[in-house]
């Protein structure tokens, strides 16, 4: 068993914190995006996150924002909902020494995007579990003032399954697939 596969930690793959291991709590559901597809994803993302504000919509572990922050972000929301998984959250931005480029909000992420008043995104990471129609409810929800003019949506999705619906006007720049998941990466038509 490699250290990469060890239950319960994630490590930050690149940038200023890479190398860095975080505690990952016991949750259904939870299911942080693995290292050889986060890698693939910033490679794609990387003439787009210096100075970036991303919104890590249904951050779990938050190491897709996290992994944002190191390679350059400028800031980063994160939303996350289960009240154990969100401690954890807090407590690794506090270790990683995020400061006010990490705001951390403990709330459903379809509340969320209802509730705030929208401030445009440059990146948004859209990993909710993979069990319901999440994504269908908050894709429409952030066409509504949540998205710069040249922002990427990041998705992840279930490979067994029909695939993700892209709001008229967007379309998929870059594909790739798992065992388990299919992600992408959309920009406007």
């Amino acid at each position: 068993m490699t250290r990469d596969a060890l239950p319960g930690r994630v490590r930050i793959i690149g940038g200023e914190w890479r190398r860095r291991w975080l505690p990952v709590p016991a949750a259904q559901g939870l299911r942080p995006t693995a290292d050889r597809v986060r890698e693939t994803l910033f490679n794609w993302l990387m003439p787009q996150l210096p100075g970036a504000r991303c919104l890590d919509l249904f951050a779990g572990t938050g190491v897709l924002g996290l992994e944002a922050l190191s390679r350059g972000a400028s800031h980063a929301t994160f939303v996350e909902r289960d009240t154990k998984v969100f401690a954890q959250l807090v407590h690794n931005a506090e270790l990683l020494q995020a400061g006010n480029r990490a705001s951390l909000v403990n709330a459903d992420a379809s509340q969320f995007l209802l509730t705030q008043s929208p401030t445009a995104f440059d990146i948004v990471f859209l990993d909710p579990p993979f069990a319901g129609s999440l994504m269908a409810e908050v894709m429409p929800r952030l066409m509504q003032g949540w998205l710069a003019p040249d922002a990427l949506l990041y998705l992840e999705f279930p490979r067994a399954g029909p695939g993700i619906a892209l709001p008229e006007g967007w379309r998929m720049m870059r594909e790739g697939q798992t065992r388990q998941a299919g992600y992408g990466l959309a920009t406007r038509a």
